[in-house]
């Protein structure tokens, strides 16, 4: 079964770090065929194969982090699926207002 919660605190994301060896040189992804990470709607096979690759991904944070930051509207980034990471940034932008 999917975890419920995804580990990650919202107000710390970031985008990629500029300069020196960026995170997606870290990936799990970076010798796969890229089209796993774009299923199409509703396949949950292909959702659940994406998402095998981000488990065993030493930078899928980080991912996440850019995709939601970013505002990434398509695909499977740090094993979310465009509607987790919708939520996602919904409550990291409320808090980013509250805080602010």
């Amino acid at each position: 079964m999917r975890r419920s919660t995804i580990p990650i605190t919202l107000p710390a994301l970031q985008p990629a770090t500029a300069g020196g060896a960026s995170w997606r040189d870290k990936a799990a992804c970076r010798t796969a065929d890229l089209d796993i990470f774009f299923p199409d709607p509703g396949d949950v096979v292909g959702v659940e194969r994406a998402r095998q690759v981000c488990d065993g991904c030493p930078v899928a944070s980080e991912c996440l982090s850019y995709a939601v930051s970013t505002n990434q509207t398509e695909g499977v980034w740090g094993g979310t699926t465009p509607g987790e990471r919708r939520r996602l940034r919904q409550r990291w932008l409320k808090e980013l207002r509250e805080a602010g």
